[in-house]
């Protein structure tokens, strides 16, 4: 019995790669996927069959919320039994908050989501959106024993295949845009596509693919910054109906030792606040206590975000509080890794 090609769905929300540029009067304009082979022949090289669908309306990245990442998992749940893979075109500014969101809320996925974009619109001459189109629906097309190589949500560009959850865009100008400095990539693209299976995510397969639709955006995100100041910080935090703070420390997960600083991260956890410790820096993790300015933070409760990104971050506590985990297991469910999003 031969296998029948697999059934890649393309979804199209909006960016830069979807579009095409009027040679005439120099405006961009959105691309009508249903032409996807007309304009890009080489597609019908790749051993699969390919179906687009698109938002009614393009998304720039900038107005991406949690509205439209409800709207993108719905579009996958409804059509996971009839299709193999998954390709999300996604504006690049805020992809990784977007493939963050969804690995969260694609709970024990068995199939490929690869989100991809571009710098430069799929018309222009130097344009790096048909490789990086053409190279994310090979990925998400990859079988071995009939069955989908990749199982969880990434993210490609300029010849890398990154974790989602892990991804960061490092860069506005170059092609190479994003970086995964925590985690090594899934797959490099060169004459062959080198698969990394032992870095692949590997989900239970006995357990049901389920969709999480409410996420609570009730949150902040704080940078610290020297001389940030007492009236600012206790503003943020009398924030009505606030639930959670991810807090961007210097290097390991260090702070100031002002007491009023003190003071107000404890007010904030007396009243249920929950409030992450990430690190500024770009790769690393934080290490509660291993610093005498840090040591504090650990004995009042504050979570161990660990090597988590920023986007993570902030997804994963969005994904948490729409869940409505008890506050006695949340730290500990947060500072453990559910989609590979932190060591």
């Amino acid at each position: 019995m031969t296998k029948s090609r697999p059934n890649i769905l393309l979804i199209y929300t909006g960016g830069t790669i979807g579009m095409v540029k009027d040679f005439e009067t120099g405006a961009l304009r959105a691309f009508d996927f249903k032409n996807l082979l007309d304009r890009i022949p080489e597609l019908k090289q790749l051993d699969c069959d390919i179906e687009t669908f698109s938002f009614a309306e393009p998304i720039d990245s900038s107005n991406m919320n949690p509205k439209y990442w409800v709207e993108i998992a719905e579009i996958i749940e409804s059509n996971y039994d009839a299709f193999d893979g998954f390709v999300v075109l996604h504006g690049s500014d805020t992809m990784s908050y977007t493939a963050s969101a969804l690995s969260f809320m694609l709970e024990h996925l068995a199939k490929p989501v690869v989100f991809t974009g571009s710098q430069l619109p799929i018309g222009d001459l130097r344009t790096d959106a048909k490789e990086n189109l053409i190279t994310s629906i090979h990925v998400a097309s990859l079988q071995r024993y009939n069955k989908p190589v990749i199982k969880e949500v990434t993210l490609y560009f300029e010849y890398k295949l990154y974790r989602a959850n892990r991804t960061t865009k490092i860069n506005a100008e170059h092609f190479e845009a994003f970086a995964s400095l925590n985690y090594p990539d899934l797959v490099t693209s060169g004459v062959h596509l080198k698969v990394n299976h032992d870095y692949l995510f590997k989900p239970n397969l006995k357990k049901s693919f389920k969709v999480h639709k409410v996420l609570d955006v009730n949150i902040a995100l704080i940078k610290l910054f020297p001389g940030i100041s007492e009236g600012v910080l206790q503003s943020i935090f009398n924030t009505p109906g606030l639930k959670g703070v991810v807090l961007e420390t210097y290097g390991a997960g260090n702070c100031t030792t002002e007491q009023w600083f003190f003071d107000i991260l404890k007010a904030a956890i007396s009243k249920g606040i929950h409030i992450v410790n990430i690190t500024q820096c770009s790769g690393g993790s934080v290490l509660m206590g291993q610093y005498q300015t840090s040591e504090q933070l650990k004995k009042m409760g504050v979570i161990s975000g660990k090597d988590i990104t920023s986007e993570a971050a902030i997804c994963k506590l969005m994904y948490l509080l729409g869940q409505n985990v008890s506050a006695k297991v949340f730290k500990t469910i947060y500072e453990t890794s559910l989609r590979g999003e932190m060591a």
